[in-house]
């Protein structure tokens, strides 16, 4: 069994500190009781995957709010080892599509704000498992961001990290999470960042050793499905290159083969006004077409690209439950996750930072539907139920 996993609380709509820690009260605790009944493991700590947007983030560390949580989780046997600080406001009931990447690496809000986020992971991490803060990609690609502000921004919290990690005696580092249309959203985009960040950080004579130590990837079953990456070729790739994983969320895309004319069609039906879903084709060459979102694939060009083909497959950014395959005939790219969950098995030193991120169960379609404390429990026992088929 996995000693740690935790769900990603970006799943509760909650912008202010105030409605985070109600929203962990109501839900968060609820899951706990039915993991726990379930695992028949009922004196068990439980791990939160915490979300905190950069207005909560703020708040907590305003007075006593931050000892005064600490003292909440020990007194209900929780723990915190790791924050997602990917989308800084506003992520439920609005329209975020590209604008979760906004404010990129390029600016100072999103330095403060993770900043911020170290500096409470740095409290309420374990030391024996220390912190991790998820967050994008540097940027996405259609801002044209200037790569060496994304560059000294990371190195000055890689530097903040190693402080922190020194004065709290616990190793802490981010999470870059590649994503498609991200700054770097591959394998191969991955390694070649990583070789002009320290490339860079040559150029100015400040040691690349930081960088390796503080600053990892935030491996994405989803993200890395999409790009139709094998799971195993992947994570030794990145970590053969000496980067470290510094956390991996389990995420479940949407896939559906296209040899069939009025398949595309059918992919409109998850089409919604909230969150980006970027589609990816392979043609039977396979050959990756991107699209920014459904929308964007629907198109009468793109459309007619697709029929020139007899073989096609597109896998949309659309997070399915881990625990439940979409109807036919749509399929999931689950296969994914479990080859990831195998590796991590039978490499055990490559990450033990695990977290379930699917955070679209308010727009899944109605057969999918269920009450979210019961979701996020079947997601939960699902992870438990592989890991422990696999380490037999």
């Amino acid at each position: 069994m996995l000693e740690h996993l935790c769900y990603c609380t970006n799943i509760h709509p909650a912008e202010s500190w105030e409605e985070t820690l109600a929203a962990l009260k109501k839900y968060t605790l609820t899951v706990r009781d039915k993991v726990l009944a379930a695992t028949r493991n009922h004196e068990a700590s439980y791990p939160i995957g915490l979300r905190l947007s950069a207005q909560a983030a703020q708040e907590l560390l305003e007075g006593e709010n931050l000892a005064d949580f600490s003292y909440w989780l020990y007194s209900e046997s929780l723990y915190v080892y790791t924050i997602n600080g990917f989308p800084y406001g506003a992520f439920h009931n609005t329209r975020v599509k590209e604008n979760v990447y906004k404010p990129d690496w390029t600016t100072d809000e999103r330095l403060t704000y993770t900043a911020d986020l170290i500096s409470i992971i740095a409290e309420l991490a374990p030391t024996s498992l220390g912190g991790s803060v998820s967050t994008l990609p540097g940027s996405f690609k259609e801002f044209e961001a200037d790569e060496t502000k994304i560059f000294a921004n990371l190195y000055a919290t890689a530097r903040l990290l190693e402080t922190l990690s020194q004065l709290h005696e616990k190793d802490l580092h981010l999470g870059l999470e590649p994503e498609p249309l991200g700054h770097f959203e591959n394998t191969e985009e991955t390694l070649a960042f990583f070789n002009r960040f320290t490339t860079w950080a040559s150029s100015k004579k400040l040691s690349s050793e930081i960088i390796y130590t503080r600053i990892g990837i935030n491996y994405d079953t989803c993200h890395f499905a999409l790009q139709y990456e094998d799971a195993a070729t992947a994570l030794k790739a990145l970590t053969d290159a000496g980067l470290r994983i510094s956390k991996v969320h389990l995420s479940n895309a949407l896939e559906i083969d296209l040899t069939e004319s009025n398949h595309i069609d059918l992919i409109a039906k998850f089409d919604e006004p909230t969150y980006l879903h970027q589609v990816m084709i392979q043609d039977s060459t396979g050959k990756v077409s991107k699209h920014k979102d459904i929308q964007d694939a629907l198109s009468p060009d793109h459309r007619s690209q697709i029929t020139d083909h007899q073989s096609c497959k597109a896998r949309i950014h659309f997070h399915i439950p881990l625990h439940a395959e979409p109807k036919s005939p749509f399929s999931s790219t689950i296969q994914h996750t479990i080859d990831t969950l195998k590796y991590l098995t039978d490499h055990p030193g490559t990450c033990s930072h695990l977290e379930m991120e699917t955070y679209t169960w308010g727009v899944l379609p109605d057969e999918l539907q269920a009450p979210i404390e019961d979701q996020l429990t079947a997601e939960h026992l699902w992870v438990l139920e592989i890991t422990d088929s696999q380490s037999v």
